[in-house]
């Protein structure tokens, strides 16, 4: 069975691709390189060995210089792999500048491990890293069930990323409003009525026949002209772990494929919206366990390191605007250690007055700072060694902020009472 993508596997994505947004080179130095499974590291060596020889007819000798200075980087990180991992491999390399003019380059190296299989192979030399492959997989890779019914037809169909399939149609044989051949209003409109029903019936059958089996189906979009697929939803003619799945129900001005086309246009948003809601799901539960006071949430990065190292967290909670790092500083001349956890932008500034400093242990100027991670990652990693659940909580949400701004950005769910 897939692996479901969790909102850290799609946070640590998502910062990896703004820290490579925020890259450029001075010219075409910037090399980006996507093997897909089932290439031979071999073979993808011996493309870098030609391309290496290629660049010597560059003319600039700046430029040429750091292109193949990347090559090499890449061609070594390659050579740490005996084989091309499951779902691919993807490497970008280059010279940044940095904060001099020319000549003050330096080569930087980005492994990003794809969280599904990679589809292109491609090896690229430009002013920028190509990410927009790696783009994709930031959007809902989930398949979403899509009806769009009215009293004439409905039509099932499938989405996947930008991906739909049209499963089938069927029609309704629910007459038009108004009477023929004589028969009274009453006993026609009464005639109708039971023919919409079975007709409802038979939609929600097809539903579930059609979406039931579908094991990571993430939601169900329901749309349509008219009211009848408020009829529909509020019916009970779905199976009920479909309803429980019914992400929107929105209208549209064509049924049929036309319709599903509308519905597929809206769908991005309505995914994001589908994500909000799980987040606002989470922070409700742990200010729920909060409010009614049941000694399973807490809060703060000090009480929730205590229990994460004790084991009984069952869900983390953390904001994604969390910009912390967690130090680790060491004394070269004895085993004094000490671990602070601080803002980003406070690190440089850290670091450099740590050389003016005593060892609080042998009076040494010798502190040095051995490890600095950041915060989100550190924690989570305790997480998972606790197997715990993490969960990363945008701000755009009213609760996502209220993690933010009222509980630090660090929050836990816990698994039973802690003893005092």
């Amino acid at each position: 069975m897939k692996k479901k993508r969790t909102s850290l596997e799609r946070f640590r994505l998502k910062r990896a691709l703004d820290t490579l947004a925020s890259k450029e080179g001075r010219g075409t130095e910037l090399v980006s390189l996507y093997v897909p499974p089932g290439r031979q590291i071999s073979e993808v060596a011996a493309m870098l060995k030609q391309e290496y020889g290629t660049a010597s007819n560059i003319k600039s000798t700046t430029t040429r210089k750091n292109v193949q200075d990347a090559i090499v980087k890449v061609t070594q990180r390659l050579k740490l792999f005996k084989r091309v991992p499951e779902n691919g491999l993807i490497i970008f390399c280059g010279a940044i500048p940095q904060n001099g003019g020319p000549g003050s380059e330096r080569i930087e190296t980005y492994v990003i491990p794809p969280p599904e299989p990679v589809q292109v192979y491609l090896y690229r030399c430009d002013s920028r890293f190509h990410t927009e492959h790696l783009q994709e997989f930031l959007k809902a890779r989930e398949i979403y069930g899509i009806i769009v019914i009215d009293a004439t037809a409905t039509t099932f169909a499938t989405i996947r990323g930008k991906r739909m399939e049209i499963i089938e149609e069927i029609t309704s044989g629910v007459p038009g409003k108004f009477a023929a051949g004589g028969q009274s209003a009453r006993r026609f409109e009464r005639q109708r009525e039971a023919k919409l029903q079975d007709y409802l019936k038979r939609a929600g059958k097809h539903a579930n026949d059609n979406f039931l089996p579908i094991t990571d189906l993430k939601g169900v979009i329901i749309g349509g002209p008219g009211f009848t697929k408020y009829d529909f939803e509020k019916g009970g003619y779905l199976h009920y772990s479909l309803r429980d799945k019914v992400a929107a129900t929105i209208d549209t001005a064509y049924v049929g494929e036309q319709g599903v086309e509308e519905i597929v246009e809206k769908s991005p948003e309505i995914m994001r919206r589908v994500r909000y809601v799980e987040e606002k799901q989470v922070v409700q539960r742990f200010l729920h366990q909060l409010g009614h006071d049941t000694g399973l949430a807490t809060y703060g990065e000090g009480e929730v390191r205590r229990y994460l190292n004790s084991g009984i967290v069952r869900t983390l909670l953390l904001s994604e605007a969390l910009n912390q790092a967690r130090v680790t500083v060491k004394c070269t001349a004895c085993s004094y250690t000490k671990e602070e956890t601080m803002k980003e932008q406070a690190l440089l500034n850290y670091e450099q007055t740590l050389a003016e400093q005593s060892c609080p242990q042998c009076n040494s100027a010798t502190l040095n700072m051995e490890e600095k991670k950041d915060l989100i990652d550190e924690l989570a990693e305790l997480a998972e060694q606790a197997g715990a659940d993490v969960e990363v909580i945008a701000v755009e949400t009213e609760e996502g902020e209220m993690l933010r701004r009222s509980f630090g950005g660090i929050a836990a769910i816990l698994r039973f009472k802690p003893s005092s």
